[in-house]
């Protein structure tokens, strides 16, 4: 049986996780967030002022429907067009809230209905890339490297009662501030110089740049050959 070793960062020791619980603000609504990645999880956890833990726990994967957005068969368009149904854009102008609307028919997966997600994490500062394609301001290109320097941010998502059935808690560790929070705020740091860097080069002269004025007038869909299909090389 396959089962994988993931961590919860929180200020909590967190040994009975519970369903429908947490932010419906969060990338895939609902759910509880864990990692891979102990280092990461550690990051999530502790804050400025205090440690934190990374909740340690095995995930059963037996039995489970799981999406994994990193499959070849999806792009970073399936990833936005959840992030649109979750997150909360800055839809200021005609060209996003046409954005917005084109997406979500055009490349949006009903994730619901799975019991696990594996994709992107979208914190703030990686988040500006996506509010930034959405405004036509860089291009789809711009946007998959950007989301590829964040690929420690993969996050597994659990989404059902099934999948907190599936799940065993192992124990926890300590995240120490004084270690994490300045690695926490090194790795937003670089995101963010890294945006306003992409943003600074101009795509304009760049026949190759796909913008999402171009998705729209194009009629470009999910399948188009133009769309990186896969996100991490």
């Amino acid at each position: 049986m396959a089962k994988i070793q993931i961590f919860h960062g929180s200020e909590n020791i967190i040994p009975s996780p519970q369903f429908n619980l947490g932010n419906p603000k969060n990338d895939y609504g609902y759910g509880f967030y864990c990692t891979e990645n102990i280092e990461l999880a550690k990051e999530w956890g502790c804050s400025e002022e205090k440690d934190g833990f990374a909740n340690e726990y095995i995930l059963e994967l037996e039995g489970l429907e799981i999406l994994n957005l990193s499959n070849h068969e999806y792009n970073i368009l399936n990833w936005l067009s959840i992030l649109l149904e979750n997150r909360t854009f800055e839809l200021s102008s005609d060209v996003a809230r046409t954005a917005k609307s084109f997406l979500l028919e055009n490349f949006f997966i009903p994730y619901r209905s799975y019991d696990v997600i594996k994709g992107y994490r979208a914190d703030d500062s990686y988040f500006s890339f996506a509010n930034a394609f959405l405004n036509n301001t860089i291009s789809l290109q711009k946007l998959n490297r950007a989301m590829y320097l964040g690929k420690l941010g993969e996050q597994i998502v659990l989404k059902s009662k099934k999948a907190f059935s599936h799940l065993e808690f192992k124990g926890s560790l300590v995240a120490e501030r004084s270690i994490y929070y300045p690695k926490k705020m090194f790795r937003d740091t670089t995101a963010r110089k890294t945006f306003f860097e992409m943003r600074s080069k101009s795509e304009i002269t760049d026949s190759n740049a796909i913008f999402v004025m171009d998705l729209i007038r194009g009629d470009i869909k999910h399948g188009d050959p133009r769309i990186p299909a896969v996100l991490f090389e």
